[in-house]
C-alpha cells in the first residue's frame, strides 16, 4: 500500500496522502492525475438531467425504513422522484449516470431491474460500470420492493406494483436526461451546515480514536458538496450532498413523502420549473435530524415531526444554494468509472487493513440485539421494547449460552462482541439480504465518489475516504462517500464503534471487520482506476426473484359508500378561511391504489380567475396532504380527505378537486372526479 496502516486508521492520512502531498508542494490537486495530462476544460462535457415519478402504493401497503409491520401508509404528503444526471466527456467518450432515488434505500432488486431496461434500450451505453443508482433514505416511501426477506417482512412480502412505478421510474429519468444530453459545464462548491444533524451514536463515536475524532470537533460531518450543471449559459441541475438521516418523519407517520431531502429538492425545483435537484447522501450513517436527542421521543428543533421535515429540509436547500452560489470551475476534467461485485459475507482482509494489524474475515450475514432494539433517538416505539442499544454477547454467557449456545460458536466468535439475534446470512432459502454486492468508484472532474452499497458512520466514511485518496493520489476532500448505492446490506462502522454495540453496529451485518473488507476492496478499485486496467465483474450477484410471495390478501373491489356515489362530498370546507388556516374536504371515493396517477396527481387546489379555474396547487406540494381511510362499517368503501394549509399572502376563491380511480369486480377501471363547493380566502 501507498500509506501506513497507522496513517489510515488514524485519518491523520487525510493531510499526508496524495493530493495532500501536492497541495503541501504547493501544486495543484491537478497536476497529480495518474497519467499526467493536462485537465480537459471545463465546457467539455455533454450535460443531461432528468426527473421522472416513482410515487407507488400510498394506502394499505406497509413503509420502508423503520421496519414497523403497524406503520401502513394512509395517504400522501409528497409524491417521490427519481433525480438522474448523465456526463460525458466529450474527449473520450466516457460517460457516467447518476441517480437519486426517493426511496428508503435501492435494493438490488432495483439495480437488477433497471440495469436490463437500460441495456435494452440503449445496448452498451450504460452499463453497471458507470451508472449509479442510489437513494435518499427517506423513512416515508413504499415497502416491500426488496427481493431480499429481511426488508419485506414487515410489509408482509413483495409489492410488485410499489417496484414496477420505483422502477420504472428510476428507468424512466435516465431516458429523460439522455435525451436531454447538450454541450454544457459543471462547477463545484462547498460549505458546511451545522444544525441539520446530530450525531445519535455519541458513545460509539467516542471510542474512535483522538485523530479520528478531531475531523469532526462537534460529532457531526457538516459539510456540503455541490455540483453545478449548465447548459449554456442556462442553470439545468445541482447535486447537493450532505449527510442526515431521513427520518424527520418518524415511525409515527403514515403519509408517503421524501422526507427533509425531498423536501429540500421540491424547495429548490419549485423556485426554477424544469430544474433538477438532488440531494444524495454521503456517510450519514450516525447523523440523525432529530436534534434534541431524546431516546424514543424524536423532536428538535420543534415538537412537531411534519415541521421538523420542512425545517430541516430548508436547511439543506439553503446550504445547497449557498455553496452552489459560490461554485468554481473544478481544477480537473472527465469522468471515469469501474464496478466490481464482491461476496461481503467471505473477504479475507490483509492486516494493513485492521486496527489490530492482523489478517481477518467476515462472515456471513447476523443480526445483532442492537440492532433489533431500534434506533432510539429516531422512534418513538420499538416492537421488540425488552432490547437495548449496548446489548453485547457477554450477556450470552449470562443466560447460560456458554452451555447451550443460541447460536454457533463460531457465529458468536467472528461477530464478537455482537449479541446475535437472526442469523440472517444463513436463514433459507437464501440469504435474506444480499451477500454478493457492486462495488463501485466514479469520479465527475475532481470529485471521486465512493459507492458504498450501506450505510457509512462519518468516521467509517473518512477511512474509505482516505483509502480511496491514497490510492488515486488525490486529496481525501475531492472523495465523497456515496451511500445507499445499487444494493442495500445495513450499516458500516469502524471496529472501535462495533464494539460499542450500540444500533449501528448491531446491524453492521458482515461482522467486526466490515469496514476492514471495504477498505480493502475500495483501495484495490480506485488503484485500478488510477492504472486504467479493468478489475473484472466478479462473482454473479444471486437473483432472489423468483420466489417473491405477497402474503396480504387482494384489495376487494371498490364500492361508494353506502347511500352516495363516487366523488360525492362527505364533508364540505368551510365558506371563509384566512392564510394560515387549513381547508379541509371529505370525498366518497377508491382505493389510491387502482391507479398511482404517475405523472399527475389525485388532488388539485383550483382559484377562481376570470376565465375560469386555475391550478395553484396538486399532491406534490407541500401545503397539500392526501388521507386515505375505510368508513369502520364498510371494507369495500374509500373516504379520501384533502387538506391544504393555505400558504401565507392568499386570496381569492378557491375550491378542491379530488381525481380517483374506482375498480369494479370485472377488473375495470373508472376515472372519479370530485369537486367541493367553492369558499373565499382572506
Amino acid at each position: 500500500m501507498g500509506v501506513s496502516r497507522r496513517h489510515l486508521l488514524t485519518g491523520a492520512a487525510a493531510t499526508a496522502v496524495g493530493g495532500g502531498v501536492a497541495l503541501v508542494a504547493g501544486q495543484p490537486t491537478a497536476s497529480a492525475t495518474p497519467d499526467g495530462t493536462a485537465p480537459p476544460a471545463s465546457g467539455d462535457y455533454l450535460v443531461g438531467c432528468g426527473r421522472a415519478d416513482m410515487t407507488g402504493a400510498i394506502a394499505g401497503q406497509g413503509m420502508m425504513g423503520y421496519s414497523d409491520a403497524e406503520q401502513v401508509a394512509a395517504g400522501l404528503l409528497q409524491r417521490c422522484w427519481a433525480r438522474a444526471y448523465i456526463v460525458v466527456d466529450r474527449a473520450t467518450g466516457e460517460r457516467v449516470v447518476f441517480v437519486t432515488s426517493d426511496v428508503a434505500c435501492l435494493f438490488q432488486s432495483h439495480h437488477m431491474g433497471v440495469m436490463p431496461r437500460l441495456r435494452q434500450r440503449f445496448g452498451g451505453l450504460y452499463t453497471e460500470r458507470n451508472v449509479n443508482l442510489n437513494a435518499t433514505h427517506t423513512h416515508a416511501s413504499c415497502g416491500g420492493t426488496a427481493w431480499d426477506f429481511a426488508y419485506t417482512l414487515a410489509a408482509y412480502g413483495f409489492k410488485k406494483n410499489s417496484y414496477d412505478a420505483e422502477v420504472d421510474g428510476i428507468y424512466t429519468a435516465i431516458v429523460r436526461a439522455h435525451e436531454n444530453l447538450a454541450p454544457g459545464t459543471i462547477s463545484i462548491g462547498r460549505g458546511e451546515l451545522h444544525d441539520a444533524s446530530r450525531n445519535r451514536s455519541q458513545p460509539a463515536f467516542d471510542l474512535n480514536p483522538a485523530s479520528d475524532r478531531r475531523h469532526f470537533p462537534t460529532s457531526i460531518d457538516p459539510s456540503v458538496t455541490v455540483l453545478r450543471f449548465r447548459q449554456g449559459g442556462t442553470d439545468v441541475g445541482a447535486i447537493t450532498w450532505f449527510p442526515t438521516h431521513g427520518t424527520s418523519l418518524t415511525d409515527r407517520n403514515k403519509l408517503i413523502a421524501g422526507d427533509n431531502k425531498g423536501y429540500a429538492s421540491y424547495r429548490w425545483e419549485r423556485t426554477a420549473p424544469g430544474f433538477v435537484a438532488a440531494f444524495p447522501q454521503t456517510n450519514s450513517g450516525d447523523m440523525t435530524p432529530n436534534l434534541n436527542l431524546v431516546k424514543m421521543h424524536p423532536g428538535g428543533p420543534t415538537a412537531d415531526n411534519t415541521t421538523n421535515c420542512e425545517i430541516i429540509g430548508e436547511r439543506q436547500y439553503r446550504a445547497g444554494r449557498a455553496a452552489y452560489d459560490r461554485a468554481r470551475p473544478m481544477t480537473r476534467g472527465g469522468v471515469d468509472s469501474v464496478v466490481r461485485y464482491v461476496d461481503m459475507s467471505s473477504v479475507r482482509i490483509d492486516g494493513d487493513y485492521t486496527p489490530e494489524g492482523r489478517p481477518a474475515a467476515t462472515t456471513p450475514a447476523m443480526m445483532g440485539a442492537a440492532a433489533a432494539a431500534t434506533s432510539t433517538e429516531d422512534n418513538w416505539r420499538s416492537q421488540l421494547g425488552f432490547l437495548q442499544e449496548g446489548t453485547t454477547n457477554p450477556v450470552v454467557t449470562a443466560l447460560g449460552g456458554d452451555r447451550h449456545p443460541p447460536v454457533s460458536p463460531w457465529m458468536r466468535d467472528m461477530q464478537a462482541p455482537k449479541l446475535i439475534a437472526f442469523p440472517l446470512g444463513l436463514l433459507p432459502p437464501s440469504p435474506w439480504i444480499p451477500h454478493v454486492v457492486p462495488l463501485q468508484v466514479l469520479r465527475i472532474g475532481e470529485l471521486v465518489l465512493v459507492a458504498v452499497p450501506a450505510e457509512v458512520t462519518i468516521v467509517a466514511g473518512l477511512r474509505l475516504r482516505t483509502v480511496v485518496a491514497d490510492a488515486l493520489r488525490v486529496d481525501p476532500e475531492s472523495v465523497l462517500v456515496q451511500g445507499y448505492s445499487n444494493a442495500f446490506t445495513q450499516y458500516v462502522t469502524t471496529p472501535e464503534e462495533y464494539d460499542s454495540q450500540q444500533y449501528e453496529g448491531g446491524a453492521t451485518m458482515f461482522g467486526r471487520w466490515t469496514l476492514s473488507a471495504y477498505m480493502q476492496e475500495f483501495h484495490a478499485l480506485a488503484s485500478a482506476m488510477a492504472k486504467g486496467s479493468a478489475p473484472g465483474r466478479g462473482p454473479a450477484p444471486l437473483d432472489k426473484s423468483g420466489f417473491q410471495p405477497d402474503l396480504l390478501p387482494p384489495v376487494p373491489a371498490d364500492r361508494p359508500l353506502a347511500g352516495y356515489t363516487y366523488g360525492d362530498v362527505l364533508s364540505a370546507p368551510r365558506a371563509r378561511y384566512r392564510a394560515g388556516q387549513v381547508a379541509a374536504v371529505e370525498f366518497v371515493g377508491a382505493h389510491p391504489n387502482n391507479d398511482f396517477r404517475t405523472g399527475g396527481t389525485y388532488l388539485e387546489v383550483q382559484r377562481r380567475t376570470p376565465t375560469g379555474w386555475e391550478t395553484v396547487a396538486d399532491d406534490n406540494d407541500w401545503e397539500t396532504v392526501l388521507h386515505w381511510r375505510r368508513p369502520p362499517d364498510q371494507g369495500d368503501a374509500s373516504v379520501i380527505r384533502i387538506e391544504w394549509t393555505i400558504p401565507e399572502r392568499t386570496s381569492g376563491r378557491f375550491r378542491i378537486r379530488y381525481l380517483g380511480d374506482s375498480r369494479a369486480a370485472d377488473g375495470a377501471v373508472r376515472a372519479i372526479v370530485g369537486v367541493s363547493p367553492a369558499f373565499a380566502v382572506g
